[in-house]
């Protein structure tokens, strides 16, 4: 599977969880990516465990197929932010 896990209050919330949680869908053979509507210019993430997709304020799916979302504003899976 593709899991796609938003970083900021999702992530962030409990990093150890995530952590625990990526370490072992990627032991299982899954493949995770952080995914945030923040820019890689201004706005990187230095200490992420997966690979970083930045979507510069476009709505998630554009970038990534992924088969699970998780993401504690899901709405923007699907809309861009002004």
């Amino acid at each position: 599977m593709l899991i796609a896990l938003d970083y900021d209050k999702t992530y962030t919330a409990d990093p150890m969880l995530w952590d625990s949680f990526i370490a072992q869908a990627t032991e299982r053979g899954h493949i995770v990516h952080i995914v945030t509507m923040r820019n890689h210019a201004g706005e990187a993430i230095l200490d992420a465990p997966a690979p970083v997709i930045y979507t510069d304020r476009k709505a998630k799916h554009r970038f990534i197929n992924a088969d699970i979302w998780i993401d504690d504003s899901p709405h923007w899976i699907l809309q861009d932010a002004a």
